[in-house]
């Protein structure tokens, strides 16, 4: 497979981060902060993306295989350890801190926040010390 898919994906995703201020960590952390002064559109932004996501993954799992792949790459893991509730928590408690996630971080990057090459600098940090703490490959 080439990667020109992947790259064009990756841009139209970028795209929609930045469209839907996902790139703007005050309207994160405005979206979630419940009980001050809330800012309702990334539930927005959300509920769009789950409500395409309901409609379409199974129409698309029935097609036997992807358009540009030999096969899909669905997860069968289906039990909530420990392994799992720590990688939500420590993900969710950064987004909450900071007003990013992994994909907007790295889109963010363009505007040139220190703040911003501190968070994308901690998070690959984090990725590679995630290794140290458990280094076999998850079932």
């Amino acid at each position: 497979m080439t990667s020109w898919p992947a790259l064009l994906s990756g841009l139209l995703f970028g795209m929609g981060l930045s469209l839907s201020g996902m790139t703007d960590p005050a309207k994160v952390q405005g979206f979630l902060d419940i009980t001050g002064a809330w800012v309702p559109d990334l539930a927005f932004v959300m509920g769009g993306a789950l409500m395409i996501t309901l409609m379409m993954t199974s129409a698309i799992l029935r097609r036997g295989k992807p358009l540009l792949a030999s096969a899909f790459n669905v997860p069968n893991l289906n039990t909530i350890d420990r392994r799992l509730i720590i990688g939500s928590a420590t993900f969710g408690i950064g987004w909450g801190l900071s007003g990013f996630c992994p994909g907007p971080a790295l889109l963010s990057l363009i505007y040139g926040y220190k703040t911003t090459f501190i968070f994308c600098i901690a998070m690959i940090a984090g990725m590679f010390g995630a290794t140290l703490f458990n280094p076999r490959p998850h079932p």
